[in-house]
């Protein structure tokens, strides 16, 4: 025992005379917010060095570090980078400065990471991914999907047209070999055997799938061939009726159309059958994300037209023509299509809790983007988050929702999703506590993505910056 003893004091003083680590950062003083276990963690010190976390420690314990530079930030939370797992970078190449001012909004608004869900600038998506990531270009870190894949002569531009197991295999191969991080699959003109197949290819390479559902597929058809993640929530009220199979078939048939099968799954809605549809999805491992900013917003076009937003001042004047487009489309709707549009907002975000209830993994993403009306890059994530709470989300599920889904879907749980030694080092300084008020993941004090810190006069020069820039053009 006494040999013990003498051995633990000798180990003790041994580290009390080891020289200091030096490290790049010292966030002390702080509350870590621990989102999965919804818990505060008081008086704690984060320390980076390069672009990854060496410790999350207690303040007592940072003699054993010296930093480059340290930040007390006594009454502060710090939460990790925000993801925002669904925006748009598109126009066509004539837009390719406007999209790349984008890329500071979403930093200055805690975002570090967001999911390129596929435009038609794929390729410079890809390069920005790859600039980004060698920390020769400041911006989130972009995961992409790479040309999405769509039947031929398709509404979309810049698509991989795909009408045979074969396109399909190829597209899917080129996809591999750019290092795209999943799959988009969208079913404008796709039939939907071709659908299908592609869902299950991808899955067999490995590849995460994103999709909208094919108007002549079940929900479980779409799952059970190994759809990751269904984009935008209002396709989930066709599994929410008893008659979802019929209507598929009518569909099918050619004897109703996609939108009519839509509006009389609505009509005909059914919590038991919702829930059944729901803890089904749940089984095969199919997440959602619910996209209810951009949904709203268009649903609403009759209340506000948005013309007054001050963030347009952030928005290059090509990529807010391209939101005309639905503006235009929303604008030939009659009283009868204005009510079913609020309605179907309405109900498909009132899924939200039987989703969470059931086990469904919810993905927060925005759609925000180039086309998406007044859905903007940055502030859609917060107005994302606030309607998940409006809806019957805690503020821990909508953290959640982006902050560990998000990795979860793309496999990069080790790397992302809590503040801990050997995560990337992406954290965004809070003033407020985002657990007991969603809002508060507005009030950004600083952001820390890749190790390199932003604090809140860089933040706002970044915002002028692109202001000025938007105002010569």
């Amino acid at each position: 025992m006494k040999k013990l003893l003498v051995a633990a004091l000798a180990a003790w003083a041994g580290q009390a005379g080891a020289a200091p680590q030096k490290v790049d950062l010292v966030l002390r003083d702080a509350t870590v917010v621990d989102v999965a276990g919804g818990r505060l963690l008081r008086g704690q010190a984060v320390v980076t060095r390069g672009d990854r976390i060496v410790a999350v420690v207690d303040q007592r314990r940072l003699g054993a570090y010296k930093a480059g530079r340290t930040l007390s930030l006594k009454g502060r939370y710090l939460i990790p980078g925000l993801w925002d797992n669904h925006v748009h970078f598109g126009g066509g190449t004539e837009l390719i400065d406007e999209n790349k001012q984008l890329l500071p909004l979403y930093l200055a608004h805690g975002i570090t990471t967001v999911r390129d869900c596929a435009g038609d600038l794929s390729d410079t998506v890809l390069q920005w991914r790859d600039e980004i990531a060698a920390r020769t270009l400041l911006g989130p870190t972009i995961l992409a999907s790479g040309a999405k894949l769509e039947g031929y002569k398709p509404l979309w531009k810049g698509t991989q047209e795909v009408g045979t197991p074969e396109e399909v295999g190829q597209a899917l191969d080129r996809l591999k070999a750019a290092k795209a991080d999943f799959v988009k699959i969208t079913e404008n003109t796709m039939r939907a055997d071709i659908y299908l197949d592609a869902l299950r290819q991808a899955r067999a390479r490995g590849l995460p799938s994103s999709a909208h559902l094919h108007a002549q597929v079940t929900l479980d058809q779409a799952a059970e061939a190994g759809l990751g993640t269904v984009e935008h929530m209002p396709y989930l009220l066709r599994a929410a009726t008893p008659r979802e199979a019929e209507l598929t078939a009518q569909v099918v048939s050619g004897a109703i159309t996609g939108r009519a099968a839509a509006e009389q799954s609505l009509a005909t809605f059914d919590e038991a059958t919702a829930r059944a549809a729901f803890r089904r999805l749940a089984a095969r491992g199919t997440a959602v994300v619910p996209t209810l900013s951009v949904i709203r917003i268009t649903a609403y076009l009759d209340e506000d037209d948005h013309a007054r937003d001050s963030y347009l001042q952030y928005i290059g004047p090509k990529l807010r023509q391209t939101y005309d487009w639905r503006v235009k489309r929303a604008a030939l709707d009659g009283p009868e299509a204005i009510a079913y549009r609020h309605a179907n907002y309405e109900k498909a975000a009132a899924l939200l809790p039987l989703l969470a209830q059931e086990g469904v993994a919810i993905v927060a993403g925005t759609d925000a983007g180039f086309l998406n009306s007044f859905d903007y890059p940055g502030q859609a994530l917060h107005d994302e988050l606030a309607l998940y709470v409006k809806n019957g989300l805690t503020p821990q599920q909508a953290l959640a929702s982006s902050l560990i889904a998000g990795p979860r879907f793309l496999g990069k749980l080790e790397q992302h999703g809590a503040l801990a030694a050997g995560k990337v080092a992406d954290i965004v300084v809070l003033r407020a506590n985002p657990l007991a008020d969603i809002a508060a993941t507005r009030q950004i004090e600083a952001v820390v993505t890749q190790g390199r810190l932003l604090d809140r006069r860089r933040l706002d020069a970044m915002l002028a910056a692109v202001r000025e820039w938007v105002a010569k053009q």
